[in-house]
Formats: C-alpha cells, structure tokens, sequence
C-alpha cells in the first residue's frame, strides 16, 4: 500500500512538473510570435496608409471609385497613430492620437517628434517641394504588449521557484513513504517475538514470581513493547494527548539512568514548576532516548551528560549537553540529514527520525545548539507552549 502510494504520488509530481513547463514554453513561444506578427501587420498597415496618402496628394482627379478606396484605407485604421507634417513641421493631419491634445498643434508636433524616436518618418515626395512626412507609432495594444517580457520574466522566476519546491516536496514525499514503511515493518516484526516472550515471562513468574532477574526482563519487555508502538506510530498523525512535559522526560530519564554506564555522569534539571504542553509521550521519550545515545556513543562510554528543560519566550526548551567528541562544522550540517552518521556501524536514522517527530508532531525544532570538536555537543529542542 505505502509502496503504491509513493508509485502515484511521484507520478503525479511529474505529471504537474511536465505540465508547467510545457505552459512556460507554450506562453514564451506564443508570446514572441504574437508580438512579431502584430509588429509586421502594424507596419503593413502603415506602409499601405501612406501610399494612400501620397496617391491622394498626386492625383489631380481621381476617380470617385479610387476616392471611396482611399477613404475606406485611412478610415480602417482605428488603433496606429498618425500624424502627417508639411515640411515646416505644421500638423496636416492627424489621427488616433489623445483628444485633449487634438486641438493643440505644438502638442501635436512634440508627439510627431516622440514618434520618430520609436520609427523614423516617412517622407512624402512632391514635384513641387511641398513633401510631407507622416509619423506613426506602435498601437496602444502592441505597447502593451512590450511588458509582457517582465510579465514573463517573472512568471520564469515563479516557474523555477516552483521546480526548486517540487524537487524538494519529491524528496521529502519519497524519504517519508520510506521512513513510514520501514517503521511499520519493524513494528511488525517486533510484534511477533514479542508476543511470545510476554507468554514465556508470564510462566517463569509462576515459576519464580519474587525473581529480581524476572522483574527487571519484565521491564525491558515492556520497553520493547514501547518501542514497538513508537515504530507503528511513524507515518500516521500521533495524538498529543499527554500534557506533563516534566513527568515524561523524568521518567526516561529513570529508565535511560540504570542502563547507560555507571562511569557516565548522568544528571537531569527540571524547573520546580509543571511544565504543561501536548505532545507524545512514546515518541517524545524516543527523540531523548536517540540525543541520549549519541552522547554515549560521542563520549566512548565515559563522560557527563546532562538533561535540562526550561523556558524562554514562550517556549519549551530541552537540552541535552554531553562532553564527548563533538563534530566539525561539516558533520554538525549533515548531523540530521538521512543516512548520514559518523559511526562505521551506524544507519544515520535516530536523528533525522527525531527532526521528523519535533518538527512534523510536534510542530517545533531540533538543532545543534553548540558543538566543538573535543568539547562536546549540546542538542536543543523547542516546542511552542500553548
């Protein structure tokens, strides 16, 4: 199921990611032949409304029938601004252009010399001296159109800021169906020994219900147990349900305090006062038990760690400061990242798993607080307090 999931959830990624990058080529290509056609037509145009023009100014008697055809080519174009100058540059006529300047013939010659900026004008020649020059510009809708560059400038930007969260969204979705189906597997390969050894413990009871050595297999069961129902629990939204932060971190605290090396010092801090937030107690005790290895394994079985909880803005904070080996700059970047450990037998999972389960969970952060290679390692957890 997880399997087919992750199969359907990556071909849909990959479907959306192809379908946005053929509309990003579609709009660009479209886009550019658009405005190179409307600036060809525009120039036709032009071209064919000057030549009316200096057939009119020719013609001595033209026809009624080439009069009407001249009409009808000056009056078709409604959307290109033009003005014609005589060659002192006086306003002849004009058209297309604003009405509150229509009237105004310095106006008119001032936008004729803002249209030669964009196309040079077109000279009218005439036998007897008196050329014209008609000046036009591109249409209201081709300079429109001009922006539509940084339109798709920023649609590009938009475009890759999008690849670069899908890239990322991939690999999360693909990490998580992992970590999800791994989880559940071990849970249920957990599951079936255990079971047998709860019934082989109820019958050495029986047999020997005052044995120490009993008791305290009782004990590691039930830690099994415990850490059977954290793996289920891995890919499915947990219940925040316990609500005593202290009493959760003091209880692994006890259980972690008579298994780790006596020649590890090993203290807890708590504030005098309750600490009341939601969170999950099984899993909460995990990403402790996992800080709490790593500081052993950091110290080579002799050192100090320490637990402390406190707040600060609002926040709960838990720190877990060990004077082992510490870690370089590089290591303490990669130090969450899955499959990445320092250890020649280690999988690189404790810690990316604890990320997951404070920031995914319980909607708070996991970082590196302080590290020096030598000196130790402080890990710092922050949940928000409701």
């Amino acid at each position: 199921m997880v399997l087919r999931k992750s199969i359907l959830a990556r071909f849909n990624n990959w479907f959306i990611f192809t379908l946005m990058t053929l509309v990003i080529i579609t709009i660009v290509v479209t886009s550019m032949i658009l405005i190179n056609f409307l600036r060809k037509e525009e120039v036709k145009r032009v071209d064919i409304l000057v030549s009316a023009l200096k057939f009119q100014q020719e013609a001595t008697t033209p026809s009624l029938e080439v009069q009407e055809l001249i009409l009808q080519i000056y009056s078709s174009n409604t959307t290109i601004p033009v003005i014609v100058l005589d060659k002192d540059g006086r306003p002849l006529e004009h058209k297309n252009i604003p009405q509150e300047i229509e009237n105004n013939a310095k106006e008119i010659t001032a936008l004729a010399k803002k249209m030669s900026k964009n196309y040079p004008p077109i000279e009218l020649k005439f036998p007897n001296g008196n050329n014209q020059f008609v000046y036009y510009d591109n249409s209201r809708l081709l300079n429109n159109l001009r922006y539509s560059p940084f339109l798709l400038g920023f649609f590009i930007l938009c475009y890759f800021l999008f690849s670069f969260w899908f890239l990322r969204t991939i690999k999360k979705t693909d990490e998580g169906y992992l970590w999800a189906g791994l989880a559940k597997e071990t849970a249920h390969q957990i599951g079936t020994p255990l079971s047998s050894m709860i019934g082989w413990m109820e019958i050495m009871k029986l047999e020997s219900p005052d044995s120490e050595g009993i008791h305290e297999i009782e004990k590691d069961i039930e830690r099994l147990r415990t850490i059977s129902e954290r793996f289920s629990k891995i890919g499915s939204v947990p219940e925040l349900n316990d609500i005593n932060f202290n009493e959760t971190i003091k209880e692994n605290y006890d259980y972690l305090k008579s298994r780790i090396s006596r020649k590890i010092n090993f203290t807890l801090h708590l504030p005098t006062y309750d600490i009341l937030v939601p969170h999950n107690r099984i899993l909460m005790s995990w990403v402790i038990e996992n800080l709490v290895k790593n500081a052993v394994d950091a110290m080579k079985g002799e050192g100090s760690i320490l637990i402390a909880v406190f707040e600060r803005n609002k926040n709960i904070l838990v720190e877990v400061k060990d004077t082992g080996s510490g870690m370089t700059k590089q290591q303490a970047g990669n130090a969450f990242k899955p499959g990445y450990s320092t250890k020649k037998r280690g999988w690189g999972l404790g810690l990316s798993l604890a990320k997951r389960v404070i920031q995914e969970y319980h909607n708070g952060d996991i970082k590196i607080a302080q590290t020096e290679v030598g000196k130790g390692t402080t890990f710092r957890i922050m949940i928000k307090k409701v």
